[in-house]
């Protein structure tokens, strides 16, 4: 049996993903954060991202598209608290160039009643959906 520690990624929705893996890769604020099986303690802040879960007797990873949240790792247990995680496969690339767009045209406008930080963090999250779509792609492939 291959060397695992166990996952839970839950959002305010739903639990999404629970299970071993032998390695997780996730967006942590400070940059992509790869954990392996007794990685020593961290807590950390999500930034939006892609949370890529790699299985033992499994080709390909689970990628879960995260909008932001916290990570904490134990040696034996990752947990992932998210605000929205939606699964790489649930994703919707229409309404994430939707969403895209939207955010740049409230961004364009110098009107008062806008306000940027807001459109900047929808921003955010749109590029970050359609930079997972876009990994899952290449690993579909």
């Amino acid at each position: 049996m291959a060397n695992t520690v166990h996952i839970d990624v839950v959002s305010a929705e739903a639990s999404i993903f629970s299970g071993e893996a032998e390695f997780v890769v996730a967006p942590a604020s400070a940059g992509e954060v790869g954990i392996y099986p007794k990685h020593a303690p961290m807590i950390s802040t999500i930034k939006p991202g892609a949370l890529r879960i790699k299985q033992s007797n499994e080709a390909e990873e689970v990628l879960i598209y995260i909008s932001g949240g916290l990570l904490e790792v134990q040696p034996g247990v990752i947990t992932v608290l998210a605000d929205t995680a939606v699964r790489g496969h649930d994703l919707d690339e229409a309404k994430a160039i939707a969403a895209k767009e939207a955010a740049e045209e409230a961004l364009k406008n110098r009107t008062s009643d806008v306000n940027y930080a807001v459109a900047q963090a929808e921003l955010s999250e749109a590029l970050a959906q359609i930079q997972a779509i876009e990994r899952l792609r290449k690993t579909a492939h």
